[in-house]
């Protein structure tokens, strides 16, 4: 099983070519086979985009501005798949198409809608709609369409059925597949080896980090704020998570950690989690 980690991580440390040339070849030499990316993040982002991920704690950097095909060569590392927007697949799939290839992927992600009411069942269903006709018109470029879950999907939109319940019946497996993230289901408070067993062979890709809580200073109080933590340094059930992502026959795990990294350094934390990879997976 190939191992990645989300170009998310990589906005603080590669900001020039000399600083990320030096952090991917820290990622290749702690293990990763590559990196998944987000189409924001390897064209010049706008400022809005820029503002909106450093509010969220995850900055784009200008990371931008550099050659990622070349960089990516250079340090002989792959990409597993390339993170996009719905809109633009509906705009243009055969760029985006083209693009994937350019990178050597056969997979392009939705991370989920911006702006967009999860708990509208005519909207979700919609939704899925829009992600079968976006799924069939890659598959005539043969690739496959993946969609990734945050938190928000919980929502339910009638009692006892949940946005996600419904992006599971109403896509067609032959159109759209799964990239699970067990963080944002564990977040929201759901079971998320019981999703997991549920999406099957469906689940392609699996996002992971840990839950937990990291005390910096003397507690205010006797609670702690959770965060996600370094693989194996938290309070979630990563090898009941792992057995089941193995069971789907999954292609590649993904590594994507929220902010709260050690030491607040992005590369220093995906090392840590990559010791925790090399035992398990």
């Amino acid at each position: 099983m190939r191992k990645a980690v989300q170009q998310i991580m990589l906005g603080t440390v590669t900001g020039n070519e000399t600083a990320a040339r030096s952090t991917l070849q820290r990622i290749k030499a702690a293990g990763y086979d590559g990196l998944e990316l987000n189409r924001f993040m390897i064209h010049p982002s706008s400022l809005m985009v820029r503002l909106m991920t450093r509010a969220a704690g995850m900055p784009t950097g200008k990371g931008g501005n550099l050659n990622w095909k070349n960089l990516m060569r250079e340090t002989g590392l792959s990409v597993i798949s390339l993170h996009t927007d719905l809109g633009s697949l509906e705009r243009e799939p055969d760029a985006v198409a083209e693009e994937a290839r350019e990178y050597g992927t056969d997979k392009l992600v939705i991370t989920g809608m911006y702006r967009f009411d999860y708990g509208d069942e005519k909207a979700v269903r919609e939704l899925a709609q829009r992600l079968n006709k976006a799924g069939e018109a890659l598959q005539k470029h043969g690739l496959s369409l993946l969609y990734h879950n945050h938190n928000v999907e919980l929502l339910q939109v009638k009692p006892g059925l949940r946005a996600y319940d419904l992006l599971l019946s109403e896509t067609d497996p032959a159109h759209v597949g799964f990239e699970f993230d067990s963080f944002w289901f564990t977040d929201g408070g759901a079971d998320a080896k019981d999703w997991m067993r549920r999406l099957g062979n469906r689940m392609k890709l699996w996002h992971i980090t840990d839950r937990g809580c990291r005390q910096s200073g003397p507690a205010m109080t006797p609670i702690l704020k959770q965060d996600s933590m370094e693989l194996g340094t938290g309070n979630m059930d990563l090898e009941g998570l792992k057995d089941i992502a193995l069971q789907n026959g999954i292609e590649a795990v993904v590594l994507e950690s929220h902010r709260n990294w050690i030491d607040k350094d992005p590369v220093k934390s995906l090392e840590l989690s990559a010791k925790w990879l090399k035992e398990r997976c």
